[in-house]
């Protein structure tokens, strides 16, 4: 089997998870497709408290475990299956539970920082950055941090202006360069949707 690595970046709340859903919906019928997310490659640190966790900075790229996730993209590629981590933001640490991902024609990462890890970036086939204003982004993450992950109002803003901003400007913004294709506007980019769908389909003709 020959794989595929599509890497789907941008900023947070920008719609990179949505569109790799909207992809994977459409891509599944004609192929094999998984999707891969770089949160559930936070490193482990059961060692601290929880308040020690939640000082840590998650929004810097030595926050992950890229070792084990390219180690995991590298297996993937060679056919065989993995057991991914899976990640639990309101304790900021991994769960005790892993994840069977089996090989398949297209795998999707997403994530900030995957093309901000030089070693990461490089194994991806196609590049895309999902490229959203910020204000919506901080509108999304603050109504989604609050409903799913357990946060108060303070603490999002506090965490935003402290790491989330200044690491997208340090980081995430000048990897999108190195983007092949750019997605204006996220999940709502139908037309662009639609393109990577046939782009999928193609490769899984061939």
């Amino acid at each position: 089997m020959k794989t595929t690595l599509i890497g789907i970046a941008g900023g947070t709340a920008s719609g990179k998870t949505t569109i790799a859903k909207k992809v994977f919906q459409a891509s599944e019928k004609y192929g094999s497709v998984v999707v891969i997310r770089l949160d559930d490659y936070y490193k482990e640190i059961s060692n601290l408290s929880l308040e020690e966790r939640a000082k840590i900075n998650y929004d810097h790229p030595d926050s992950y475990d890229s070792t084990l996730l390219i180690e995991h993209l590298k297996q993937l590629k060679n056919g065989n299956s993995i057991e991914k981590p899976t990640y639990d933001f309101v304790i900021h640490n991994r769960s005790q539970e892993k994840e069977i991902i089996n090989p398949a024609n297209v795998v999707i990462v997403e994530g900030i920082m995957i093309f901000a890890i030089p070693e990461l970036k490089d194994l991806f086939d196609i590049k895309i950055f999902v490229d959203t204003p910020d204000d919506i982004r901080f509108i999304r993450r603050l109504s989604r941090d609050i409903k799913h992950r357990g946060r108060t109002v303070d603490s999002v803003v506090d965490q935003y202006l402290a790491t989330v901003r200044p690491m997208h400007l340090l980081f995430v913004e000048p990897s999108k360069k190195y983007a092949d294709i750019i997605i204006p506007e996220g999940g709502e980019n139908h037309v662009a949707i639609d393109f990577l769908v046939t782009k999928i389909v193609d490769l899984f003709k061939k």
